[in-house]
C-alpha cells in the first residue's frame, strides 16, 4: 500500500529552506525521542492541540449557526450573511501558506501561540460590529490570524510524533476541531435565543480564551524543529515541488471537495430547519450540531480504518457515507434529516483525517508548506461551499444544496479512482524493470 490515500506516485518534493548556520542539526544518534502513546509528553501534547482545535473551529465558524439571526438583524439574504463565514475561511486559506513559512523560521509552537492569541483578541471585538460590513471585515481578520494554527500544528505533529502514531495524533487534533465546531454552535444557538447573537459571539470568545490558556501551558516545546531562513526563492521552490507531485495534488483536491460538501450543508441547514415544515427555534437548531460528536469519533478512529481498509479503502468508505447522508437529508422528516447529518459528519471527518495525515506522511521535506497547501485547499473549499451552498439553497431549496454536495462527492470518487488506476499502472511499469535488473 502506498503511503497516501489516492495511489502511488513518484514523490517530487523540493527541499525546505536551509537551516540557519548557527542551528545545530540533530543526527540519528542524537535526535530526541519522538512522542508516542505511553511516552512522557504525549498526553500533554494531545490535550494542548485538542484545545487549540476546539478554539480554531469555535472561532472560525462562530457565526454559522447564527446566520438566520444575522440575516434578520441586518436585513441580509442568506448569501450575504454567509460571507461572515466565507470571509473567515477564505482569509485563512490565503494566509496559511505565508504563515507556514514564518513557522519554518520562528517555530511551530511560537506560531501557533501567536495565531491563537490574535484570533482570540479579535474574537472579543466581533460582537460589537456595528454593521454587516464590519462583521465580515473582522471575521476576515480573525480567519487570517487563525491561519498560523492548522499548518503549523500538522508540521509540529509530523516532526514530534512517531510515524506509526501520526494518523492517531492528527485524528485527535481533528477531533478537537469537531468538538469546537459543535460546542461553539450549540453555545451560540441557545445564548442567541435568550440574549441575541451578539451575546452568543461573546460567549464563543470567552470559550476561546480558556482554550488558549490551556494550550499555552500544556504544549510541549519542540525537540525536533530546526529553524530555517526566510528565503522566498526556497519557499517558491518547495511549494512548486509539492504542486508538481500528482499525489499531493490529488490529496489537496480531495480535501477541498470534502470541505465544499461540509461547508454547504452546515451553512444552509439552519435556514432549512427554522422554516416549514420544521419551524425549529434558534436554540434547538444550535443543538443539532451535537452530531459533531460523531465527527470526533470518526476522525479519532481514522487510524484504525486505515489499518483495516488501507488509505484508499478508508476514503471510499468516507465518501460513500457522506453521499448516503446527503440523500437521506432530502426527506421532510426531522429524524431522517438528523440521521443524514450524522452520516455526512462521520464521512467528512474520517475523510479529512485520512487525507490530511496522508499529506504529512507523503511530504518528507517542507512539511509545513505541504500542510499549508492542504489547508489552503481545504478552507477554500469551505468558503466556496458556504457561499455556493447558500446560492443553491436560494435557487432550488435544500435539494439545490444537496445537488452541489453530490457533485463534490462525485469529484472525490473520480480522483480516488484515478489514483487507484495510476497506482496499478505504476506497479505494472515497475515489474518488468525489476525483472530485467534481476
Amino acid at each position: 500500500m502506498p503511503p497516501a490515500s489516492t495511489g502511488a506516485s513518484t514523490l517530487t518534493v523540493a527541499a525546505s529552506p536551509q537551516p540557519s548556520p548557527v542551528a545545530p542539526v540533530a543526527t540519528a544518534a542524537t535526535a530526541p525521542e519522538r512522542l508516542e502513546p505511553g511516552r512522557p509528553g504525549y498526553r500533554r501534547m494531545s490535550f494542548a492541540l485538542f484545545a487549540a482545535g476546539v478554539a480554531t473551529f469555535a472561532l472560525l465558524y462562530s457565526t454559522q449557526a447564527l446566520l438566520p439571526a444575522v440575516s434578520a438583524s441586518f436585513g441580509a439574504t442568506a448569501g450575504q450573511a454567509s460571507w461572515t463565514v466565507s470571509a473567515a475561511t477564505g482569509a485563512l486559506a490565503l494566509c496559511v501558506l505565508p504563515m507556514s513559512a514564518l513557522s519554518e523560521r520562528f517555530g511551530r509552537r511560537q506560531m501557533m501561540t501567536a495565531s491563537l492569541t490574535v484570533a482570540v483578541l479579535v474574537g472579543l471585538l466581533v460582537p460589537f460590529a456595528p454593521s454587516l460590513g464590519w462583521l465580515i471585515a473582522l471575521r476576515a481578520v480573525q480567519g487570517a490570524a487563525l491561519a498560523g494554527l492548522p499548518a503549523s500544528a500538522m508540521a509540529y505533529l509530523a516532526e514530534e510524533v512517531r510515524p506509526k502514531a501520526l494518523v492517531a495524533a492528527i485524528g485527535l487534533f481533528v477531533a478537537g476541531n469537531s468538538i469546537g465546531g459543535m460546542s461553539g454552535r450549540i453555545l451560540t444557538g441557545w445564548i442567541a435565543q435568550l440574549w441575541g447573537w451578539r451575546a452568543a459571539l461573546g460567549a464563543v470568545g470567552l470559550l476561546a480564551v480558556a482554550c488558549a490558556v490551556v494550550f499555552h501551558f500544556m504544549i510541549p516545546r519542540a525537540r525536533n524543529f530546526t529553524p530555517g531562513t526566510l528565503n522566498p526563492k526556497a519557499l517558491a521552490k518547495t511549494v512548486g515541488g509539492h504542486l508538481a507531485d500528482p499525489l499531493l495534488r490529488r490529496l489537496y483536491a480531495i480535501g477541498a471537495l470534502f470541505m465544499t460538501v461540509f461547508g454547504a450543508v452546515y451553512t444552509v441547514i439552519g435556514y432549512r430547519l427554522v422554516e416549514a415544515p420544521f419551524n425549529l427555534p434558534q436554540g434547538v437548531v444550535g443543538s443539532i450540531f451535537l452530531v459533531y460528536l460523531v465527527g470526533t469519533v470518526s476522525s479519532a478512529a481514522a487510524g484504525q480504518l486505515v489499518a483495516r481498509l488501507g488509505r484508499r479503502g478508508a476514503l471510499y468508505l468516507a465518501v460513500s457515507t457522506t453521499a448516503a447522508g446527503l440523500l437521506l437529508s432530502l426527506a421532510d422528516q426531522l429524524a431522517a434529516v438528523l440521521l443524514g447529518l450524522v452520516l455526512i459528519t462521520a464521512g467528512f471527518f474520517a475523510g479529512h483525517a485520512v487525507a490530511s495525515s496522508s499529506v504529512s506522511r507523503t511530504a518528507t521535506k517542507g512539511r509545513a508548506q505541504a500542510s499549508a497547501l492542504y489547508q489552503s485547499a481545504y478552507y477554500l473549499g469551505s468558503s466556496a461551499g458556504g457561499t455556493l451552498g447558500a446560492v443553491a439553497f436560494h435557487a432550488g431549496g435544500w435539494a439545490g444544496t444537496v445537488s452541489l454536495g453530490l457533485l463534490a462527492v462525485l469529484g472525490v470518487v473520480s480522483i480516488t479512482l484515478y489514483g487507484t488506476r495510476a497506482a496499478r499502472a505504476e506497479r505494472r511499469r515497475l515489474v518488468p524493470v525489476a525483472s530485467v535488473q534481476n
